[in-house]
């Protein structure tokens, strides 16, 4: 222990953090968001705590997990360039593999929370598409994000499915209600990105039809969902700040694209509708 903490301090704090905790910010909010989403739906129904806590523990090291792997792999333009870096690249790797096996051998053994098996297979396929699409080019980069966040927003899924021990059609339409979340932010933000110069509607329209298009297919699939009694009303209405937060940017005066703030936006608007859609299962 000792030694770790010694390595600690001859590591620059801002590459410490890169060798150990994901650098994309917003991965965490489409990580924890469904989770206690998902998590929240689960316990109005009954359940455990002690489950979902193993599944927190083994979702946070194998998300974490990530980082200090493509580094030792040279996936990751980091490299470990002292003996001090690889030995904290090392230690990170060994604590994250061991939370993860011994939180996910605990819920499988334990708990009998096998369905979990389904959820993370599907997860890891959705990453491993994520991870061929990235090699494709920066054409592809915004699909394979969409693609990744089919993968995080498993959590819902997992997180109802601890708690409650049901897979059923709530647990994936908690999934699916998520991902259309997080499909949603990920292409406000790309669009916010390659607009920021826009001057006018004319502009902003050409730039941002897909992105309109996308909108109102989320719109329909939400009166179908709700038509069909699939979907509550008030679960449909958790998706009305975030559409209107897109529209309303066609009709905004041009402004210089401030990112720290739109992070924080687009966390605000994530909060926001875990709140009203958790909410809808409880009325």
């Amino acid at each position: 222990m000792a030694t770790v903490v010694s390595n600690l301090h001859r590591v620059q704090p801002e590459r410490l953090r890169a060798f150990i905790l994901p650098r994309e910010h917003g991965a965490w909010g489409i990580l924890l968001i469904p989770l206690l989403t998902g998590a929240s739906i689960g316990f109005m129904t009954g359940g455990g705590a002690f489950p979902l806590i193993l599944f927190i523990a083994a979702s946070l090291s194998l998300f974490c997990l990530r980082t200090p792997v493509e580094v030792w792999l040279g996936a990751a333009a980091l490299r470990a360039q002292t003996p001090a870096e690889r030995k904290i690249l090392f230690t990170s790797l060994v604590i994250y593999a061991a939370l993860a096996v011994v939180s996910v051998g605990w819920l499988l053994w334990a708990e009998r929370a096998t369905g979990l098996l389904l959820v993370g297979g599907t997860a890891a396929v959705f990453f491993l598409v994520q991870a061929g699409l990235k090699k494709s080019g920066r054409q592809m980069r915004m699909a394979a994000q969409l693609v990744g966040a089919m993968g995080l927003t498993s959590t819902a899924a997992g997180a109802y499915y601890v708690v409650t021990g049901l897979l059923n059609q709530t647990a994936l339409l908690i999934w699916a209600a998520n991902w259309l979340l997080a499909a949603n932010q990920i292409h406000f933000v790309q669009l916010r990105i390659h607009g920021a110069r826009a001057a006018g509607l004319r502009e902003k329209l050409a730039r941002g039809k897909w992105f309109l298009a996308r909108e109102a297919v989320t719109v329909l699939l939400l009166l179908g969902a709700w038509w069909g009694e699939v979907l509550p009303g008030l679960a449909a209405l958790a998706f009305l700040p975030i559409l209107l937060r897109g529209s309303r940017w066609f009709l905004q005066a041009p402004a210089p694209l401030a990112i720290h703030r739109l992070g924080f936006s687009e966390l605000a608007h994530a909060l926001a509708f875990g709140v009203l859609f958790t909410l809808a299962f409880l009325l």
